[in-house]
């Protein structure tokens, strides 16, 4: 691979595009617009910023009506603002000096007492799998926050346990390995879509069925759905891609560190470069807005997508076989 195509990420942004850019950038370049930002950006309330920040109330409301104007913020309700996918990977590390920003346990959180036994277990079980890397504080902090996260969303509760079990797993194996303690000899992708529940998970399920374990992969979604939609499990098997049993899971901040490539879909355009990782966004239709063809069309397109991506990392695709 040529050094300029290390350093591709996507097409030229056109006028419009430039345009947003230049109107996020200079919201940004206002000291306390990016200091609400980053006090948002870690699971602060608008309504307790101003005091957070010794800021006045008016100039707090007017910083985060400016970034919601530009796109940064997206408003879910009365009192609360949410960083988009997009946003998380193009700022995070600003918000925190060189560090994503989004959400990490350790904030307020009900003890380990007032929930479920099974969570109990579940962190204790993990303790003792990760006890050569993290202390059981921690390991406790990150099962407790990822029940928290599934459980807004869940449809079926006795699942839970095992799905908490799998999440706070797998974002203790990624903590791990960004910050330098567990060495891989594969590549990590991270898909990022708004569901995770579509696009993001087509694409990682052809990445895993086309190199047979040879890239990493984890996906995620800054608004998850309950559940994979049933047509994206039919649509894969009309071609013999094996979804296993993956499942929609919110965009936290180890999963963005530990990736060598993240790559968001239905974001617009190119994500810019950051130091030591690779940022894309693939243009892609939402599949499950179209009908059976159309659905069909993305789906093929994601495999041309994540054909490209193999070559583009120099790892052999297993297509002729499969």
């Amino acid at each position: 691979m040529s050094s300029d195509a290390t350093h591709r990420v996507g097409r030229p942004l056109d006028v419009d595009a430039a345009q947003v850019r230049a109107a996020q950038a200079a919201a940004l370049g206002d000291l306390l617009t990016l200091r609400v930002l980053s006090a948002i950006a870690v699971g602060e309330p608008a309504s307790t910023v101003p005091a957070l920040l010794h800021a006045d109330a008016a100039e707090v409301r007017e910083s985060l009506r400016t970034l919601e104007q530009v796109g940064i913020l997206r408003r879910h309700d009365e009192n609360g603002y949410a960083l988009p996918a997009e946003s998380w990977v193009r700022f995070g590390r600003l918000l925190a000096g060189g560090t994503p920003a989004l959400p990490d346990p350790g904030g307020q959180q009900p003890s380990m007492a007032a929930l479920p036994p099974a969570i109990e277990t579940v962190a204790r079980d993990l303790s003792y799998r990760f006890a050569s890397t993290f202390s059981s504080e921690t390991v406790s902090q990150y099962v407790v926050d990822s029940y928290l996260l599934l459980s807004q969303r869940a449809r079926m509760r006795a699942h839970l346990p095992a799905l908490t079990a799998r999440y706070a797993a797998d974002r203790l194996d990624a903590l791990a390995s960004a910050r330098g303690l567990v060495l891989r000899g594969t590549p990590e992708v991270l898909f990022v879509c708004v569901q995770n529940a579509g696009r993001s998970q087509m694409a990682a399920a052809y990445l895993r069925h086309l190199t047979g374990g040879a890239v990493h992969v984890r996906t995620a979604g800054s608004a998850p759905a309950s559940e994979v939609h049933p047509r994206v499990v039919e649509a894969l098997e009309e071609v013999g891609v094996p979804l296993s049993d993956d499942y929609p899971k919110p965009l936290t901040n180890e999963v963005v560190q530990a990736a060598d490539f993240v790559i968001t879909m239905g974001c617009g355009d190119a994500c810019p470069v950051y130091p030591g990782r690779r940022y894309m966004d693939w243009d892609l239709a939402d599949p499950l807005s179209l009908d059976d063809d159309g659905l069909r069309r993305v789906r093929d397109q994601i495999r041309s997508h994540v054909e490209q991506l193999l070559a583009e990392m120099g790892v052999t695709s297993q297509a002729a076989n499969r």
